[in-house]
């Protein structure tokens, strides 16, 4: 198996300063070490291509355009390096050919402010640059199990004494045992060069039989942090807040333990072997190598020595890695079918989802036995929801049962809506709208009368285009295709004849009558 040639890339530092903690210029008490800031990790790019252009023999006053490459291959030497040129340009009526041509320092620097553009002349260039001083400071530690991993988002470097300096030497050999023995990180502002953005870095002790190191990874900032709310996976809450131990989408005990020895079974940390035969990791950090990077590499060497030969095959150690050993994967698929069967079988345990009964769902009872909503519906037997308390009346007058009461009630809803649109001043009275055709929707869907809210949809929409609700209303339609408010089709409900095409056209009906 052919090894793949390294590159030895020769060490540059990045930093070169002091290591401080506390301020040097006010107390004496202050730290400083001399240290040295080296690239620990560093993402290796495959070579990058450039491009020429065939170069003819071309004679006094001609120009590279008058030719056309020719049909052979060209040889080696006939090809030129191709130059770029950039130009600036504005619009001007009286300039040839419309557009008049700028130098580069006629340019001045602008900064989008919505749909403004901010100028900054050259002579206040200084105002967006934010003044730094070269510099390593220590702001303060953190306990090592409180730090998340998932904070590292950079390559990392590695951080030593100035090699010549003893004294700098031993300081920082102290510092690092320091962190080391109570498990702790510290955390600095580093600027690597004057006038240079700061950052705020990790520092993490390194203690080995052969050297003593910080290793420092980059640290987010507020605006780097990306917070998503996602549902839990081990559990489940109801809206009432009742916690589920038993669901369709929770694993069970059996699941979990067929998970686990699958797992257990795909393990490569001790699937190798050493040079004497013992148990060892599988894939090594040192004999992974990167299959872009090495490929491309062996093209451009064979090719230069044997322009016309096929191109080799790729090296078996580039693709060794990039699927799983199949001794490892045979020993895994028992347990991967048992896996699948216990899946099945929990599955199968479980209760069908439970399906919407047309215009009669379970009234709550109260554990006093009081009839509730007979106490405080409407002795008259008339339904009439106000638009102060919309919703939750809607949905009061559906809990009853009856389903004589229901579109009465979605035909009251259809009337508050249209008035919530017709008297919202601008854009005031688009949400409440909003949200009771959200309401209006799912209790259709949930019903099976698709046909109701379908029906006032369908009406909604050519009152709004013909602008019968107190004129332009046209960006409420935006809104409610914006958040999918449109037909309820079949495959939400059953008793819907809307299919997807349908649907989906009823949205994309560009609002112009």
């Amino acid at each position: 198996m052919v090894i793949p040639r390294m590159k030895t890339v020769r060490p540059v530092h990045s930093y070169k300063g002091y290591l401080t903690l506390g301020d040097m210029e006010n107390y004496d008490s202050a730290m400083a070490i001399d240290v040295e800031r080296y690239p620990r990790v560093m993402i290796a790019k495959a070579p990058s291509a450039s491009q020429f252009v065939v170069r003819p023999n071309m004679a006094a006053g001609e120009t590279q355009s008058q030719f056309a490459p020719p049909d052979d291959q060209p040889k080696q030497g006939d090809l030129a390096a191709v130059k770029n040129t950039r130009t600036y340009q504005v619009p001007d009526e009286e300039a040839p050919g419309g557009k008049r041509e700028l130098e580069q320092e006629e340019l001045a620097r602008g900064f989008s402010y919505g749909s403004t553009v901010v100028p900054i002349e050259e002579s206040d260039k200084n105002v967006t640059d934010f003044e730094s001083k070269q510099g390593m400071d220590i702001i303060g530690f953190v306990v090592k199990d409180q730090y998340e991993r998932y904070l590292d988002m950079s390559k990392s470097h590695v951080i030593i004494a100035e090699r010549t300096n003893e004294k700098a030497i031993m300081a920082l050999s102290s510092f690092i045992r320091a962190l080391y023995e109570l498990e702790t990180y510290a955390v600095a502002r580093l600027v690597p060069k004057q006038g240079k953005s700061p950052t705020m870095i990790l520092l993490a002790p390194s203690v080995d039989a052969d050297a003593e190191c910080l290793f420092e990874v980059e640290l987010p900032f507020a605006e780097d942090l990306r917070s998503y709310r996602f549902p839990a996976l081990d559990k489940i809450v109801t809206v009432s807040g009742k916690e589920l131990k038993q669901h369709r989408f929770l694993p069970s005990d059996d699941l979990m333990d067929a998970m686990s020895d699958y797992v257990d079974a795909m393990d490569l940390s001790k699937f190798g072997e050493d040079e004497e035969g013992n148990p060892s990791e599988y894939a090594p950090i040192e004999d992974t190598f990167s299959p872009a990077l090495h490929r491309v590499s062996h093209v451009i060497r064979s090719r230069a020595i044997h322009p016309d030969e096929k191109l080799p095959p790729i090296s078996e150690i580039l693709i060794k890695y990039s699927k799983p050993p199949q001794e490892r994967n045979r020993f895994s698929q028992g347990n991967h079918s048992s896996s699948r069967r216990e899946e099945r079988q929990v599955q199968t345990q479980l209760p069908p989802k439970s399906k919407s009964k047309r215009g009669r769902r379970d009234a709550p009872k109260p554990l006093s036995g009081l009839d509730v909503t007979a106490l405080l519906s409407n002795p008259s037997g008339t339904i009439k929801l106000s638009p102060q308390n919309a919703v939750p009346e809607f949905r009061q007058v559906l809990d009853g049962g009856k389903l004589e009461e229901a579109e009465p009630a979605f035909q009251q809803l259809g009337k508050i809506i249209r008035d919530f649109i017709k008297n919202s001043v601008g854009g005031s009275g688009y949400a409440r709208a909003l949200e009771a055709m959200r309401v209006m929707r799912e209790e259709a869907s949930d019903l099976e009368i698709p046909d109701v809210y379908n029906d006032f949809v369908k009406n909604l929409k050519t009152a709004i285009l013909k602008e019968e609700l107190n004129g332009d209303r046209k960006d409420m339609w935006f809104m409610i295709r914006a958040n999918r408010m449109g037909l309820i089709q079949s495959k939400e409900c059953g008793s819907s004849e809307i299919k997807e095409d349908e649907a989906k056209e009823f949205l994309t009906v560009r609002l112009s009558v």
